[in-house]
């Protein structure tokens, strides 16, 4: 029995974003805290629940929030004006949570998909030790040739970003048609009125390219333990840097796992028998590191002893 939660916060610019969560019964203890980051243009409640719901049944609390601009939260849909406020909000917001009494003590691990893959990189940054792992699936850390528009065409619109930053004018291919296989979480994903489906607006496209080349030249300082998972035939992040994050990341505990014959939205749009790999690695790589004290919580679960006995 999984208890399904929805809620709003206000971001420090008075926007309302949406927030949700997934708890295993009342009964049962969650193994873990698990935050999700989701994609470009997507949202939380619907494309990410069937993840939660595996998560949620497997024993974790996980918990979700749709960025400003997207899915059920306000602002003007699909536009990231600063993508540093996008994770400033995600980080108040998913603090609070592991500051909660009841969450103390209790490992916290990040999961974001494509942009939000990102989002994950860049919160590590923000508080280096604050996150126990990441869960990195398909992560932006550079957007694949097939989607990017000409050189020339990226230097015109950059200057017109300063006049125009919310026009719809990137020329782009059909993201849902390359991202899911199946055809019918295609059908579904263009049939939910809460994600985002024009072209991209000039300014969320141009903090994209900044925030992907940015990542892409900063992948030796990720020190957090993570898996980072990818489609072989993805057409919408590159492969090939998921796999050189793997080889240069500073951190001591990091895991590859490359599928072949699978495409980019591995959470949801493959098929069952290949969700059935990908979450049977997810989850794994989850127990394990679930199951260890590391040196953060120890140091956590020190100061709640002392503090329980400097009461008594």
């Amino acid at each position: 029995m999984v208890t399904y939660k929805e809620d709003y916060v206000s971001n420090s610019r008075g926007i309302q974003l949406f927030t949700c969560s997934w708890k295993p019964e009342e009964q049962q203890e969650p193994k873990a805290l698990i935050f999700l980051c989701h994609g470009y243009a997507m949202e939380t409640s619907i494309t990410m629940s069937s993840t939660a719901m595996r998560l949620a049944n497997a024993g974790f609390a996980v918990y979700g929030m749709d960025y400003e601009g997207h899915g059920k939260s306000g602002g003007l849909n699909g536009y990231v004006k600063k993508f540093d406020d996008l994770v400033h909000d995600v980080y108040s917001h998913y603090s609070s949570i592991c500051e909660r009494e009841e969450n103390k003590g209790k490992m916290r691990f990040l999961m974001g998909e494509s942009m939000g893959g990102a989002v994950v990189l860049l919160l590590e940054r923000k508080k280096p030790g604050f996150w126990d792992g990441a869960v990195l699936v398909a992560p932006m850390c550079k957007l694949a040739e097939d989607i990017k528009p000409h050189p020339m065409v990226i230097s015109f619109l950059t200057k017109l970003t300063r006049f125009i930053p919310t026009w719809k004018i990137v020329p782009s291919n059909d993201i849902i048609d390359v991202a899911f296989k199946e055809s019918h979480i295609r059908k579904q994903v263009r049939d939910n009125e809460y994600c985002y489906k024009g072209r991209p607006r000039l300014k969320t496209a141009h903090q994209l390219l900044l925030v992907s080349l940015d990542l892409e030249k900063n992948l030796d300082q990720v020190s957090m333990p993570f898996i980072v998972l990818h489609g072989e035939d993805d057409k919408v992040t590159d492969k090939n840097v998921s796999k050189l994050l793997y080889e240069v990341a500073s951190s001591s505990d990091k895991t590859f796992k490359l599928y072949p014959n699978m495409w980019h939205g591995l959470l949801y749009g493959e098929s069952p028998e290949n969700l059935e790999i990908v979450f049977s690695d997810i989850i794994s790589w989850l127990n394990e590191r679930a199951s260890v004290t590391n040196q953060r919580l120890e140091t956590e679960l020190k100061q709640m002893d002392d503090g329980i006995s400097m009461q008594k």
